[in-house]
């Protein structure tokens, strides 16, 4: 289980990889508003990280963010080392994740049932 310190810099990272892919990564497959960090997970002694990455354009889309990204990790290493002023910065591991998807697409099944749910009841006043 992650201590206080662990999670604060997992979620450090997080906010810096977000902030590098709006900033500096200027690689194609990742477009910044279309690609989101999901979530960090950093091991108990810090030298692995799993980063989750997510894109609103699906799977297929996020796996090849996630290879613009692997291609570009030295440079994120460096930056989120110099920032955060770690000795030893840990080792990044991106994963592609659809969760973005799936929330646009639950998103859109409950604006669906309100717009039925509208009708319905504009049906019955009418009555």
């Amino acid at each position: 289980m992650p201590n206080f310190k662990n999670a604060r810099l997992s979620e450090d990272i997080k906010r810096e990889i977000s902030g590098l892919i709006c900033e500096r990564i200027k690689d194609p497959r990742v477009k910044f508003g279309l690609v989101s960090v999901v979530r960090t997970e950093l091991s108990g002694d810090n030298s692995h990280c799993k980063v989750y990455i997510s894109h609103l354009d699906g799977m297929e889309a996020s796996k090849n963010a996630v290879k613009g990204l692997e291609s570009a990790s030295w440079m994120i290493r460096k930056e989120i080392s110099n920032k955060l002023h770690l000795k030893k910065c840990p080792e990044l591991k991106f994963i592609a994740d659809n969760s973005i998807e799936h929330s646009a697409e639950i998103a859109k099944m409950l604006e669906d049932m309100d717009i039925r749910d509208d009708e319905e009841a504009d049906g019955e006043e009418e009555e």
